[in-house]
């Protein structure tokens, strides 16, 4: 058996020794973040990405050497661990295997095989199996005892059976062997209940459907199993396409595997009996559970993966930066909800407007509006995309063509934004905390302000669950969920920096190496004692100690302290290396930071020494051309269509403007601010073969759309990011398949109709569309 370094170091593409590394970095408190930046020779460069997968890879096999040594202990304990036994335990590379293994010896409920056992029958069944030629009932009449409960012969075979059939069920070398086939083989058949065919209609389209379970995407294997948990899908492992042949094979699988077969003998028929049993009433069962886990399992790694990335693309869209911004939260009956906010985020003031049904008070609203953008000198206007979200951008967009007339010097912009997640917060302790005289339905407005000016500073006070770009991320395990999206939190915040004397209490906690508790009392410190200035004066706050020092100095940025290098990503520890440079070119740090000319021509390996290595230094000279550098992309904002603010108003063939909020395994949904986002399926996201939609596009990217079909009644749009693609009737003409697809068609259910040849992109939205 591989050491778990090794076996790590071929998962992540790694050698052994980068792991070992790594692994005695985690286990001595050190986190991904500052592993990945600041301890590259010890690690050979491995970065966040292969940390994190390292991470999960330790967990898991620590688990199964925790495991093996239960199995090997309890077997022992039982005075059944023989060489061979305990040779294969140590060898099992999987906590399947391990459970195959310990099956025969696990505790269980008394079983009918075990009461077999008890009024003697082992040795029929053991007599029957060694030498078919044995006649079952003749042979079964010795065994005949009233007082041990086998009160006649048909009584002790049906003993000797179970005690057989358990066998089998607990035969690891079977049970490996058949899961492996049945993974590579089986269909998963869904068919709806009778009866449910109208409660369930949202997933008629899986009503008689079927798919290798080794092949199914993770988005559709989700949307049956939830079809199955709400009672309207019934899911069956076939062992193939002809579901009675391939029970036929598995069964003939198992007698081989026993030595059963028709020889004429006879006790032959009783023994392949046997094994139809042995298939069909425990192995077929218990696989099916095995694998339709495998199966969810894989699934699930995939959606909680495709919401990471999500995620992580919307933390690192573009932020507005320092600019002051009206939030409104849109509402019809409740009204608009106002805030405004200055450059560093505070709250300067709020209204409530009603400029829709039933009020319809537009002209008072926009005076209102008016005001508190030129008291406040208001840049921006950042506009919720729920209920109302167009009539509001329209009531905006009035705002701004007016104060251009009257005041043509002010420069103002709106921008539809995500709410996602804003209730939520306005809702929270943190939010409670932070306004607390403020209405809950206000502080949703200061949200959606913020989150224009800095989606990471503000997203990160919201459950990553609740902002709601995954897909099935409510089907999911969510203990699973949630380490892997704060671990995506952390790697996002930690990548841009964070200006300790403006970051929230929320935003400190994602900082490597500060628990909420530091983050808190670092703002307690700064509320007290005025700006940090310098990152050393961080050791004065309680709780703050040396090795959370290490660990979060490098990513807290102090822009205006008494060292410029406190603005920087150059960790404390570092600094000796950049007194050697000024030393050897006799500048100060403040003429050699910006100075990109001189610093690339400069030679790294003069400044390495035993700690700090080429990487480090390489990282050092990179980073004093521009100390503190955002990686995030310049702020672009979308340009919606006038005059297409509802489904009604689109039309097929309309080309236009809008945001990927989401990106899923099939494809990518974009705002085009009709209050629906619209799919552009991952057929139609390229003339060339995508096989993972992230490839293209990513959540935030403003991109332009074909609207291909638009669904009503489902309140469904099909897009395409081909804009020379025809939709609806005139591709029909062309074979109802786009020019230049090579996307293959959705996999349909056996004997089901053909679908219209006009109907192909609506049956592969219609298919891929159930989140």
């Amino acid at each position: 058996m591989l050491a778990i370094e090794q076996r790590i170091a071929q998962d992540i593409a790694a050698t052994p020794a980068q792991v070992r590394a790594a692994v005695e970095l985690l286990d001595g408190g050190a986190t991904v973040p500052f592993i990945a930046r600041y301890r590259k020779e010890a690690t050979g460069g491995l970065d966040d990405t292969q940390l994190r997968l390292l991470e999960e890879r330790l967990h898991y096999l620590r688990e199964l050497e925790d495991r093996r040594a239960a199995i090997l202990a309890s077997i022992e304990a039982q005075g059944k661990l023989d060489e061979a036994l305990k040779a294969d335990i140590l060898a099992a590379e999987t906590k399947a295997r391990l459970e195959d293994l310990y099956l025969p010896y696990k505790p269980k409920r008394r079983t009918r095989a075990q009461i077999a056992r008890e009024a003697g029958l082992a040795p029929l069944a053991a007599g029957l199996r060694e030498d078919p030629t044995r006649d079952p009932e003749t042979f079964a009449a010795g065994f005949v005892d009233a007082d041990k409960g086998v009160p006649d012969v048909r009584a002790a075979l049906d003993g000797a059976r179970a005690i057989l059939v358990e066998t089998l069920a607990e035969d690891a070398a079977l049970v490996g062997a058949l899961r492996d086939w049945l993974w590579d083989v089986g269909q998963i058949r869904a068919r709806v209940i009778a009866g449910k065919e109208t409660e369930g209609a949202k997933f008629r389209d899986w009503f008689d459907h079927a798919e290798p379970i080794a092949r199914i995407p993770s988005h559709r294997l989700l949307a049956l199993m939830r079809g199955r948990h709400e009672g309207v899908l019934d899911l069956v492992l076939a062992p193939s396409a002809d579901e009675e042949a391939g029970h036929a094979l598995a069964e003939g699988r198992v007698a081989a595997h026993a030595g059963f077969a028709a020889r004429g003998r006879a006790a032959d028929g009783w023994l392949l009996e046997t094994a139809r049993l042995a298939w069909r009433a425990r192995l077929h069962l218990a696989l099916t559970l095995d694998l339709f886990a495998r199966a969810r399992e894989a699934a699930e790694e995939e959606a909680i993966r495709v919401f990471g990335d999500n995620l992580k693309d919307l933390l690192l869209a573009a932020p507005a930066g320092a600019k002051t911004v009206m939030g409104l939260d849109p509402g019809i009956r409740t009204g608009v909800k106002v805030a405004v906010v200055d450059a560093t985020g505070k709250l300067l003031a709020t209204a409530t407007v009603y400029p829709h049904e039933p009020k319809r008070q537009w002209q008072e609203s926009l005076a209102v509006l008016a005001r508190l953008c030129l008291a406040h000198g208001v840049e921006l206007i950042a506009i919720g995309n729920g209920t109302a979200s167009r009539e509001t951008d329209k009531l905006a967009g009035e705002l701004i063509k007016g104060l251009a007339k009257t005041h043509p010097e002010r420069k103002l912009a709106k921008l539809v934004v995500s709410e996602a997640g804003a209730s939520v917060y306005s809702a929270s302790e943190l939010a409670a905390r932070e306004f607390p005289e403020l209405d809950v339905s206000l502080r949703g407005a200061v949200s959606i302000a913020r989150r224009l000016q800095d989606p990471l500073a503000e997203l990160v006070k919201i459950e990553p669950k609740a902002i709601g770009v995954g897909q099935y991320q409510h089907d999911v395990n969510q203990a699973k969920l949630a380490r892997a999206l704060d671990a995506r939190v952390e790697d996002c915040v930690n990548a841009v920096g964070v200006n300790v004397n403006t970051a929230s209490a929320a935003l400190l906690a994602r900082v490597a190496g500060l628990t909420p508790t530091v983050a808190e009392n670092v703002v307690r410190h700064r509320d007290a004692h005025g700006p940090f200035r310098s990152r050393r004066a961080l050791l004065k706050v309680p709780r703050l100690g040396e090795k959370a020092f290490e660990q979060c100095a490098g990513f807290l940025r102090i822009p205006d302290g008494d060292d410029p290098l406190d603005a920087s990503a150059v960790h404390p520890e570092a600094y000796p290396v950049v007194e050697r440079i000024l030393a050897q070119c006799g500048r100060s740090v403040r003429e050699l930071i910006g100075d990109v000319a001189f610093l690339r021509r400069l030679e790294p390996q003069p400044f390495t020494d035993a700690r700090f290595g080429l990487p480090t230094v390489r990282d050092i000279l990179k980073e004093l051309e521009k100390p503190g550098r955002d990686p995030r992309p310049a702020f672009v904002a979308p340009s919606f269509a006038e005059g297409v603010e509802e489904l009604k108003d689109l039309e097929p063939g309309m080309i236009l403007e809008g945001r990927v909020t989401n990106v899923a395994a099939f494809g990518a949904f974009v705002d085009i601010g009709v209050h629906q986002d619209g799919l552009v399926h991952v057929s139609a996201l390229s003339h060339r073969f995508v096989k993972d939609p992230r490839e293209v596009v990513k959540a935030g990217d403003i991109v332009k759309v074909k609207v291909m079909e638009v669904d009503l009644e489902r309140r469904r749009v099909a897009l395409s990011m081909r804009l020379d693609d025809v939709p609806g009737a005139e591709r029909a003409a062309r074979g109802g398949r786009p020019e230049n697809s090579r996307a293959p068609r959705p996999t349909s259910a056996p004997k089901a109709a053909p679908a219209p040849a006009n109907a192909a992109f609506a049956e592969a939205l219609s298919r891929a569309l159930k989140r």
